[in-house]
Formats: C-alpha cells, sequence, structure tokens
C-alpha cells in the first residue's frame, strides 16, 4: 500500500510544464485523464483540491505576448489565461458530473489572519458540498512583495490551511536526487525522507523547464511547510497519462512523511506557539463538554474578558478562574459579548449574520493538562 492509499483530504499541484504546451495550449487529453483519476478519489470518499500554474503560459498566446515578460505583462496574461483554464478544468470535470470552484490566493491571503480564516472557511463549505476548489496564484493583483512567485508553496500553504494529510506536487522529474540527474549521472534517487537535515536540503537543483518557476529549491521549502502541518508530501513525475493513478499501484515517486498527523501538529502549534488575547469563562457544563472532546457553544460561556479578533487565540477557564482550554475563537470580542448565552437560532438576530455555532471548535481547541 502506497501512502496515497491513505489520503482523506488531498492537495495535487500541477506545473505549467505539464498542463500547458510549447504552441500555450492546454494539453487536454493530459487534463482529462488527471480528471479521471481525480474523479476516481472522489468516488472513494476522498477530498480533492488542485493547486494549478498555467494562465500566465495560456494566457500569452491571445495578447500575442512573447519573449520576456514585464510584471505588467505577466499580469495581463495572468488574466486572460485564467478564465482558458478555469473552463479547461471545469469541462474536464464535468465528465464526471464534479462541479469546478476557481479561487485565486496571494500570499497575503495566507499569513492575515482574518483573511487566512475566510479563504479556509470558503475552501471547507466548498468540500462540504462536493466540488473540487482549483487554486492559483492571485497573479492579476499581486506584486512581487505579495506574491509566493512558485505554487509548490501555496499549495503547502493551502494544505496547511484546510487540515490536508497528503499532497502531491507532479514535476517533469520523478522525485529527490542526491545531485541533479539531469547534470551528474552519478546523482541517486531518494525514495523516502522522514526529516529534512542539511543535508537534504543541498540536493537540490535549478528549475528545469521553459515555463515552470519552481525548481527543487521551492519543493523542499513546501516540504517543510508540509511536514510542519503533519501532512506528507510527494515530489511526482507527472507526464505520463493517469499520473495518480500511478502512484496508487506504485510508481516511483518521494515521499516526505511527517513525525505527527494534521490535527495533532494543528493542536501543538495551538497549545505551544499562539499568545492568547482574551479570556472566556465557561460554566460547568461547557467544561464537562470539552473535556469530552466538544465544542465550546456560546450558551455556555457566561462572560468574556479581553478584546481579541475571529481566529485569535484565548483561553477557556471556569467559574473559579482556573485554565481549562485553549483555542482560536470563531468570532470576535465584540461580536461573542453579544452571543454568549445565546443558541445559535438568535445568532442572526444579534448580529446581522448567520456565523458558526461554535465560538471554539474542537479542532481548534487543546484542553489545559
Amino acid at each position: 500500500m502506497t501512502p496515497l492509499a491513505e489520503a482523506n483530504r488531498l492537495v495535487v499541484k500541477i506545473g505549467s510544464s505539464l498542463l500547458v504546451g510549447k504552441n500555450g495550449a492546454i494539453n487536454r487529453p493530459w487534463l482529462d485523464a488527471l480528471a479521471d483519476d481525480l474523479a476516481a478519489l472522489r468516488r472513494s470518499g476522498v477530498d480533492v483540491i488542485v493547486v494549478t500554474s498555467g494562465a500566465v503560459a495560456v494566457g500569452r498566446g491571445p495578447l500575442r505576448l512573447k519573449g520576456t515578460l514585464r510584471l505588467d505583462e505577466k499580469q495581463a496574461a495572468a488574466a486572460a489565461g485564467q478564465i482558458r483554464l478555469a473552463h479547461a478544468y471545469q469541462e474536464s470535470l464535468a465528465r464526471h458530473q464534479l462541479t469546478v470552484a476557481q479561487v485565486l490566493l496571494t500570499i497575503d491571503d495566507s499569513e492575515n489572519r482574518r483573511r487566512y480564516l475566510n479563504a479556509r472557511n470558503t475552501l471547507e463549505t466548498l468540500l462540504r458540498l462536493g466540488a473540487v476548489p482549483v487554486i492559483n496564484e492571485n497573479d492579476t493583483v499581486a506584486t512581487a512583495e505579495i506574491r509566493f512567485g512558485d505554487n509548490d508553496r501555496l499549495a503547502a500553504r493551502v494544505a496547511q490551511m484546510i487540515g490536508a494529510d497528503t499532497l502531491v506536487l507532479f514535476s517533469d522529474i520523478d522525485g529527490l536526487y542526491t545531485g541533479n540527474p539531469r547534470q551528474d549521472p552519478a546523482a541517486q534517487f531518494i525514495p523516502e525522507v522522514r526529516e529534512l537535515t542539511p543535508e537534504i536540503e543541498v540536493m537540490a537543483g535549478d528549475p528545469g523547464s521553459s515555463h515552470g518557476s519552481g525548481g527543487m529549491v521551492t519543493k523542499l521549502m513546501a516540504a517543510r511547510i508540509a511536514l510542519a502541518a503533519g501532512c506528507r508530501m510527494a515530489i511526482a513525475p507527472g507526464a505520463p497519462l493517469h499520473p495518480l493513478t500511478a502512484m496508487q499501484k506504485g510508481g516511483r515517486c518521494t515521499w516526505f512523511l511527517p513525525r505527527h498527523e494534521p490535527l495533532t501538529a494543528r493542536k501543538q502549534w495551538i497549545a505551544g506557539s499562539v499568545k492568547p488575547q482574551g479570556t472566556l469563562v465557561a460554566d460547568a457544563g461547557a467544561c464537562r463538554a470539552l473535556t469530552k472532546g466538544g465544542s465550546l457553544l456560546p450558551a455556555g460561556v457566561s462572560a468574556v474578558e479581553g478584546e481579541f479578533q475571529k481566529g485569535e487565540a484565548v483561553v477557556v477557564v471556569n467559574g473559579e478562574g482556573r485554565a481549562v482550554a485553549r483555542g482560536l475563537v470563531a468570532y470576535s470580542s465584540e461580536d461573542a459579548v453579544r452571543i454568549i448565552g445565546r443558541k445559535s437560532t438568535d445568532f442572526e438576530k444579534l448580529l446581522g449574520y448567520r456565523g458558526p455555532d461554535v465560538l471554539i471548535h474542537r479542532d481548534d481547541l487543546v484542553l489545559e493538562s
């Protein structure tokens, strides 16, 4: 059994050189074969998210852009190519009655806490509704200061954001080698990595294709992000038709294996790396529910202390002031004050909008020892 067989939530990154031919046209036979693989995974119950490159490469031709492009020309090409890219994914996946949802992100969206939560909530909702999110960097509006610059790291941030357990980076190379196999015939293939040591990091080479912007350096940077989030990652050859099926059959690739599962890694981060910004006082019933693995409901909270924003960390204390848990809150302190002690059916009338039913979801909560 390959690690891919254990996937419950999968992020697949597609590079430009795989998706777009030298003539700037989308490689439809390859995309259709990938869509077949994705549909098979969806039928088996796996959540699937695609992070795709190719908008600039596809948009150059219609705008008659040649040679090295300026930033404004790249952004124009991205605008023209993105709509063609989205249509291609929609048409390929529609053959399997799957709906595609386009999501455009910048690095700022993964670092600004409010944008991060909004993006995560949107992706979670799309997956719950059975859609396949297709994500690309928002090149049309991004400047050099707020760009990832490669979709390897974007894919890793997306995997981290939505708690994916598996990330696959499809490439024009079949994995990690001790050197650049295009230049060093003695370079040895590495099938499995359990720790990103300095020795592993120096094995990264340069980009090797005309369309792609990410080389092995960015893939190892993505691996660092993924492993920290408890997500296994593979660098795999994408050029053959049905590349995911090939991986499921034990095809050659390099797997980076984390020490912890995504939820464990996330809770360790909450417990040790997040500074609380406020306090919620919970009644005895709410505290008992937390110890049994439940979420914190507004109805079980009697007081809000401090000022905090949605997504920031807070401490949960009992009526005696003893800390019982900490977690990431789903409402700002201003809104939390309005809904504590109330049922979820009252939220829309009190806030003017219908938000989550919980103040802290159990996946965002850690009990104090």
